[in-house]
């Protein structure tokens, strides 16, 4: 049975990017991103805010240290990575779930966007900024029974 390990967010950093070198000297970025779920219950606004841990590496992480700083807007396409250690101080064995990302884009301005760090030309930054997910393909009607008379249009959602 094959398997699936995707995940895209759009957030907005919480804090600028950390960015280190392994000892082999390849860079490794993390960024902590944002995302907030809104919703109305009877009448009162509910927002509810997760963070997310991305792993970002090689020329792409440098490009994120040089680029992102807190409050920028990140479109984000990456993988679920769960990794665990041995916590020197209590001798327990710890657990961090990461996304590993394999595409980041930078998205609008966001809170001091390029500011004393650099900014991508208007170019890239017109390209960035207009960035739409491609719409997903509708499945087929077979895949509803297409062959007995019903169709997409048939489904109640």
């Amino acid at each position: 049975m094959a398997s699936v390990n995707k995940v895209i967010i759009i957030g907005n950093l919480g804090q600028d990017p950390e960015l280190r070198y392994t000892p082999t000297g390849t860079p490794v970025c993390t960024l902590n991103v944002a995302t907030t779920d809104v919703r109305t219950d009877n009448g009162n606004r509910q927002e509810k805010t997760e963070w997310h841990r991305i792993v970002v590496w090689s020329k792409q992480a440098e490009n994120c240290a040089k680029y992102l700083s807190k409050g920028r807007t990140v479109f984000v396409e990456g993988r679920l990575q769960t990794r665990s250690w041995d916590d020197q101080q209590s001798g327990q064995k710890r657990y961090a779930t990461e996304i590993v990302a394999q595409n980041v884009q930078f998205i609008g301005g966001g809170a001091g966007a390029g500011a004393s760090r650099g900014a991508p030309s208007d170019h890239a930054a017109q390209q960035l900024s207009s960035f739409t997910p491609p719409p997903a393909e509708p499945p087929s009607d077979s895949m509803f029974g297409g062959s007995h008379g019903s169709s997409l249009d048939d489904i109640p959602f």
